[in-house]
This record gives structure tokens, sequence and C-alpha cells, in this order.
């Protein structure tokens, strides 16, 4: 078995292999040049892995060391690396991983990978009822991004979503001129408006005075 700096190696002489310089310049520049790129666009990125992330789930454990190592790596290829790796680990994943994985979304933090992990969260809050209190300790925090997380943690969980911590979410969550923030508001009534669009019509009905106009435009896109 290999330690879990065989495997970042591994991984990351596949990644050099497949590395475009062009591309990197591009995709740096989309995400306001705060990461580094390989320049490898997703497709292509996920094959180099798909075997190594098989091979990972017949171990039933995270390698938690491993993934340590890949966030520290600069190019941004790793930390989505992450992602792919705990979603296809989602059963492993526990509780007691929320604060590792809040350090991943707080230390490079952009809406790329928040948006990625909170689906991970998501499916843990599924299996684990602590989930609902962390959220809504995360959602009074000062950082914009463990915010940001708290309010889609349920998004494209549908008649799953627990609509009394989302509304709690969301009302913890407003008074804010933060885009990332609203967006978030609005995108996540959005996607459960699919679901339960009675419920969002009524909160939006609510709270129409405390919502900034961002948050009202994206959740009444269904309605």
């Amino acid at each position: 078995m290999q330690s879990p700096a065989e495997k970042y190696s591994h991984i990351k002489s596949l990644f050099e292999e497949k590395a475009d310089a062009d591309a990197a310049v591009s995709m740096s520049a989309y995400m306001k040049n705060r990461f580094l790129f390989y320049g490898i666009k997703a497709p292509v990125r996920k094959a180099v892995y798909q075997e190594f992330i098989r091979e990972e789930r017949k171990q039933k454990q995270i390698d938690r060391e491993f993934l340590d190592l890949c966030f520290a790596d600069e190019h941004r290829e790793f930390q989505y690396l992450i992602y792919d790796y705990l979603l296809a680990l989602k059963r492993f994943v526990t509780f007691e991983d929320l604060p590792r994985i809040k350090r991943y979304i707080t230390e490079k933090p952009w809406w790329d990978t928040t948006d990625l992990l909170c689906k991970v969260i998501g499916d843990v809050s599924l299996r684990d009822p602590r989930v609902k209190d962390e959220m809504l300790c995360w959602s009074t925090e000062e950082n914009l991004w463990v915010r940001r997380a708290s309010i889609e943690h349920q998004m494209s969980l549908k008649d799953k979503t627990d609509a009394e911590l989302l509304g709690a979410i969301l009302v913890n969550c407003f008074g804010t001129n933060e885009f990332f923030i609203n967006k978030a508001i609005g995108c996540s009534l959005r996607d459960y408006a699919k679901t339960n669009p009675l419920w969002v019509k009524e909160f939006l009905a609510r709270h129409e005075e405390e919502m900034s106009v961002l948050s009202r435009k994206e959740a009444g896109k269904y309605l």
C-alpha cells in the first residue's frame, strides 16, 4: 500500500503530464488570478485520477493525510481532487471531518471549492443530526465563506431539505451587502423552490423587506 506522500507524488506526476500552460493562464484568470492551475479541464482531470479513487474506495477509509498534502499544493486542481475524493468516499466522511473541511473552505477561499465542499457537508447532514447545530453556528460566523457553506449545504437535497433549518440560516445571514452571501441566499431558495415552491413563496412574503434585491431576484426565478 502506498503512503500518503507516495500517492500525492503519483498524482502530481500525472497532473504534470497533462499540464497545458495556455489553458492554465485562462483558468487562473477566470478565478481572478487567485490560484495557480496546471490547465487541466475537468473531464481530463477526473480521468487522471479515476482509477486512483476507485482503488481508494476499496480501502473503505479516508486518507486524511493524503488530502492535507493535496490541499497544501498550490495548484487548484489538487483542491478539486479533494472534493472528488470525498464525494466518492462520502459514506466514510463523518461529523468529525467538519473542522478539516472548514479549514479547506477558509484557508484557500473562493466560491468554486466552497460550493463543491457544501455537497459533502450536505451528505453528512443526512446521517448525523449534529450537523444542524453546527451549520447554525457557521451561519453566524464572520468568515463569509463559512456562512456561504452553511447557506448552501442543503442545496440539491430536495425533499430531504430541513426547511426550518434553511429558514433559520438564511435569516441569520440577512443584512449584508456581500455579493457571495446574497447570491447564495437567492440560489438556495431558487433550488428549494423546485421542490417546495409554496414554502419559498411564503418565506419571501415574510422576509421581503429584509432581503437584498439580488437574493429576491435569484429566489424568484422558478416561481
